[in-house]
């Protein structure tokens, strides 16, 4: 896990990796939903939903919508503010969640975002993060989000 982009020399995926992870982060740790916004193509936008289960099953579609998932990210970014970290988050994020397989086939990405580590929490102890996130993206201008199969089971 790293805080560099791991493809310095594929314009698409170092873009589609620097959209994802510290744009993302930055972001949320701001709660400051216009820095993502754009990133987003609202019109073909779908949120599926695993709530960590294996079985596909109990996933569904939670984010409908763009608007919805919106609202999903700020109320999870003031939940995250009102804890009190140990360490800078943005950068423990960068540490604690990789993002080294982005598959693209025309213009269209699939960009594997895994969530597999600690952050420091001010009173001790840590937070820990274990679950993944299937983004896909699609380039017509630049590559936005079109939606993502999140919150899956990893490990």
């Amino acid at each position: 896990m790293t805080a560099q982009s791991p493809f310095p020399d594929d314009p698409d995926r170092a873009f589609i990796w620097d959209m994802l992870m510290p744009r993302d982060f930055k972001a949320f740790a701001a709660q400051d939903w216009g820095m993502v916004s754009g990133d987003f193509d609202a019109g073909r936008f779908l949120g599926i939903h695993a709530h960590n289960s294996p079985n596909q099953d109990d996933w569904d579609a939670a984010f409908p919508t763009l608007d919805a998932y919106r609202d999903e990210w700020l109320r999870q970014a003031a939940d995250s503010a009102k804890i009190a970290y140990g360490e800078p988050l943005v950068p423990a994020l960068l540490r604690a969640v990789s993002m080294d397989r982005i598959d693209i086939n025309g213009d269209v990405a699939v960009a594997h975002k895994k969530f597999d580590g600690t952050v420091k929490l001010a009173g001790g102890g840590v937070d820990r993060l274990n679950w993944q996130t299937l983004y896909f993206c699609r380039k017509s201008d630049r590559w936005r989000i079109t939606g993502f199969i999140g919150y899956m089971k990893y490990r």
